[in-house]
């Protein structure tokens, strides 16, 4: 059973030829398989780095499905040139190539921002019309992913300043993991906006974010939509009404945010999507503290790809209010209708945004170090890389509230739901399976 090497000292980090890493050579769970290949070695312009923890973001199984035809991979051949997924993780450097000597230093920690903007620079003879139609490539896809115990850091990451430094060297392995899915919700509450006006002769003033002293309604309980609750205590509003159908994650709302929100003077509510009408009534009646000056819903964050749920929650906006369409729809179902005439007089304001910039990245790890965001609320269950396509199954069937975090380099038994984790728990983790390999 291998040891759990928790150590960053550069003179203890030893480096086998072999690792283990979940590979994709063609579409869907067929082409799936955790093997052991070779741990590669970086070149003048790239680093090797040690995957402390890893997550399974819901997004492979869209490549699962399309395999080289999916927009990232533009027709790189799947077979021929397999891919180590994952585009979440944190990782150790643990070697850097002679032209970044002066730049990275072995046992330095850094969260790896996925989204990469700029064009193919390695192996553009893989792509269709040679990468030449490409602007943008990604980590997990034809760039080296996290489910893998070692990770190769090309080129294109480099140039495109994805390296993101840890604001404290002390952040769990997993916490900086949650970066990514957490900095999607980051950067869309980025992009609400509201003009603020001191008085009448004064010019408007936009101010990003939600409206400090107004009303927010996240639609959609799930972990995403959780996050979106959480974020927005950063901002201050006087209320926040949550709606989902499922009375489990309403209460999973209440129990892992609700004191929270109480400490920090926020009324927190969850409700079943037919109580939120009233619920956002009651929030606008004279006597509920309503500071934002009109009715209605200043911030609406749908949290759900429901074609009819969105549609029907527009009309919740008050004068001008902010709708986020952060749940994607699904193509043929994607049409929803805007009352232009609210537009008009009312400045109500539609906004949206998929995924985030290193810059996202990089306040989101601030915003976890600086516990507006406890990571650990969100991790579903935890694992070995051994789980990963187990964990993807779990995902196609919807069994998944949340984020399965797993160990690389741990060797678990099984995959182990949680109810909360945190950064002790982790250590304890990391000593056991350490002790269990020494």
């Amino acid at each position: 059973m291998p040891t759990f090497e928790t150590s960053r000292d550069p003179a203890t980090l030893t480096v086998p030829a072999t690792m283990k890493g979940l590979t994709l050579r063609g579409r869907g769970f067929e082409s799936l398989a955790v093997e052991q290949v070779p741990v590669p070695e970086p070149g003048p312009g790239q680093l090797l780095a040690r995957v402390d923890a890893a997550g399974v973001c819901t997004s492979i199984l869209k490549l699962l499905a399309q395999g080289s035809d999916h927009k990232f991979l533009n027709g790189w051949d799947l077979e021929q040139y397999p891919v180590i997924l994952g585009d979440e993780g944190a990782v150790t450097i643990v070697k850097v190539g002679a032209d970044l000597a002066d730049r990275y230093t072995p046992g330095e920690r850094y969260a790896v921002q996925p989204a990469v903007d700029v064009a193919p620079i390695n192996h553009r003879e893989r792509y269709r019309d040679h990468g030449r139609s490409m602007s943008k490539v990604a980590v997990g896809y034809t760039l080296p992913g996290h489910l893998a115990q070692y990770m190769l850091i090309p080129e294109e990451v480099i140039a495109g300043r994805c390296m993101l430094p840890l604001p404290d060297e002390g952040m769990s392995c997993f916490g900086v993991s949650m970066a990514e899915p957490i900095s999607c919700v980051y950067s869309a509450q980025d992009r609400q906006i509201h003009l603020h006006k001191a008085d009448a002769f004064s010019p408007r003033v936009p101010k990003l974010g939600l409206l400090e002293g107004g009303l927010t309604v996240v639609i959609g309980a799930g972990a995403m939509g959780r996050m979106h609750v959480e974020l927005a205590m950063r901002f201050h509003p006087r209320a926040i009404i949550v709606s989902d159908p499922l009375d489990e994650r309403r209460a999973i709302t209440r129990k892992r945010l609700e004191a929270k929100a109480g400490a920090a003077g926020i009324r927190l509510r969850t409700v079943a999507p037919d109580e939120l009408p009233a619920a956002v009534a009651a929030e606008n009646e004279p006597g509920a503290a309503n500071t934002s000056g009109g009715g209605g819903v200043d911030d609406l964050i749908l949290a759900v790809g429901v074609q009819a749920v969105q549609q029907q929650a527009l009309d919740l906006l008050g004068p001008g209010g902010v709708a986020n369409l952060f749940g994607g729809l699904p193509r043929g179902q994607h049409t929803l209708e805007v009352d232009a005439i609210r537009v008009h007089y009312e400045e109500i304001k539609l906004v949206g945004s998929s995924g985030g910039a290193p810059s996202d990245m990089a306040a989101t790890l601030d915003a976890i170090a600086q516990n507006q965001i406890d990571p650990g609320n969100y991790v579903y269950a935890v694992g070995s890389l051994e789980h990963a396509i187990d964990v993807l199954k779990l995902i196609e069937q919807a069994k998944v509230d949340g984020k399965a975090i797993l160990y690389p380099h741990a060797q678990l038994d099984q995959l182990t739901p949680v109810d909360h984790w945190s950064a002790a728990k982790e250590r304890e983790l990391m000593e056991t399976c350490g002790r269990a390999g020494a």
